[in-house]
């Protein structure tokens, strides 16, 4: 991932997607080229075709911030794209370093236990989850059944085929998981654990391949969530993302549901279970 190029292939995909008459430009009937064409990039952001043509190619890799803001506007970026913009061009040729796994505070680990009827969860950037409580392991899958390695969401989504069954939307949960892969791949370029990540997810799974040439980018702070449920069946959280002070790139992730509705009967539920299953286990 750490690849001077990338600048250039997302220019690209985002040229692809840009509409021409949302641009303000004439598009004649027997157009045929999808999205702008690098000379009419060019000159929407006020730059020269060459200088363009040249950060496409790789070229030319460190853009001022006035051209990247230009060019941000010419191809319509959101607030998320326009950051990966600027990541991508923070190359630095310091000798690659991998990333020291993450771990959690036992201060972290101890809040989320004390969370018995919130299922929350503490992952990183690399989507691994650093610690969960029980709620959040039935919601998800059983955190401390599988390895380290395998403790991770972006693994579950596409590896496991129980994910399909787990999430009602899969597709919606697919293409964030890759935004949110892509946006950090922006942020640690020279992240040796995350590379073989999207490695081995290429390589196993079409629907990631499909998903990661499209080169999107994702960043969900809350929202909703629908899960499948053997216990419960379906029901539907909200989730909100908190980042954690001090820990590059940790979150904690919380899900709730309305109070008075049948979601929070089924986390009610499910809670009782779980208490009950633990109760079992400590007498035998």
């Amino acid at each position: 991932m750490d690849d001077r190029r990338e600048l250039g292939r997302f220019l690209r995909s985002r040229r692809a997607r840009t509409s021409p008459e949302r641009a303000g430009l004439h598009v004649s009937p027997r157009r045929r080229v999808q999205g702008l064409r690098r000379e009419e990039v060019a000159q929407l952001a006020g730059i020269s075709v060459e200088y363009y043509v040249r950060l496409e190619q790789g070229r030319a890799t460190r853009p001022s911030g006035q051209v990247l803001e230009a060019l941000a506007r010419a191809l319509e970026l959101d607030e998320t794209e326009r950051a990966h913009l600027h990541d991508l061009t923070r190359y630095t040729t310091a000798a690659p370093r991998s990333a020291r796994p993450g771990r959690a505070r036992p201060e972290l680990v101890q809040l989320l236990a004390l969370m018995e009827r919130t299922p929350a969860l503490l992952i990183d950037y690399r989507m691994d989850v650093l610690a969960g409580n029980r709620l959040a392991a039935m919601l998800f899958f059983d955190f401390d059944a599988v390895s380290a390695r395998e403790r991770n969401l972006a693994r579950f989504a596409f590896l496991d085929p129980a994910a399909r069954e787990r999430f009602v939307d899969w597709g919606d949960v697919a293409r964030a998981t890759v935004g949110a892969l892509r946006l950090a791949a922006g942020r640690h370029p020279r992240d040796e654990p995350l590379a073989t990540l999207v490695g081995e997810l290429t390589l196993r799974s079409e629907a990631f391949r499909e998903l990661w040439s499209g080169r999107d980018v994702r960043e969900r702070t809350h929202g909703r969530k629908r899960f499948r449920h053997p216990l419960v069946g379906e029901l539907t959280l909200r989730y909100e993302n908190f980042d954690v002070p001090g820990a590059s790139g940790q979150r904690l992730v919380a899900f709730s549901a309305d109070p008075a509705g049948p979601d929070q009967a089924a986390l009610e539920l499910m809670a009782m279970w779980r208490a009950s299953a633990d109760s079992a286990d400590t007498s035998t």
